[in-house]
């Protein structure tokens, strides 16, 4: 794994930040989500970013932030967005773990919490169906083919997909 990094990659709402916070429980390692990054860069949420300054300015943004990534961090856990597949450094930062799950699971897991439409508004992308069911078909052979590892994550809890990811890249437990 270059600089020992683990990138969690899937379609938004299926769990790479639980997941990415359990594996840090587990292994003492430091978890990043690069969403947080980019509110952070940009001092704005991004919802926001999207309204404002447009997709491609937020990929523009990924960008940037990959290259940081790249350089600076090392044995963490980094959760990322959507559409991260999109930089072109990616197996330079970690080693690509996709989280494979249908559009009907990723909904469902969604739906089962508690604030489970404020969890489906901040999704930008997710605002309309149709569009975003296209847009996973679209996006599924480009996590594919960006993948080092494979975890089917439909009808597993977060912990289950935890246990699953330490087994496979035989991590250490703290």
């Amino acid at each position: 794994m270059q600089n020992n990094n683990i990138i969690l990659m899937g379609f938004m709402g299926v769990g790479k930040g639980s997941i990415a916070r359990l594996l840090t429980k587990e292994t003492g390692r430091i978890s990043l989500d690069t969403d947080d990054l980019i509110e952070s860069m940009e001092n704005m949420k991004v919802k926001k970013i999207f309204e404002q300054e447009g997709e491609a300015y937020f990929r523009q943004t990924e960008t940037k932030l990959s290259r940081w990534l790249e350089q600076s961090v090392q044995n963490s856990i980094i959760s990322v967005g959507g559409g991260f597949f999109h930089v072109d450094n990616l197996q330079s930062i970690a080693h690509v773990v996709y989280l494979e799950s249908t559009f009907d699971a990723i909904l469902d897991r969604i739906n089962s919490f508690e604030n489970a439409q404020k969890k489906l508004k901040k999704r930008p992308l997710l605002q309309n169906m149709t569009k975003a069911k296209k847009l996973i078909a679209e996006r599924h052979p480009k996590y594919l083919a960006c993948a080092d590892s494979v975890i089917q994550s439909a009808g597993k809890t977060s912990a289950e997909i935890a246990d699953e990811i330490i087994e496979l890249l035989n991590l250490q437990k703290k």
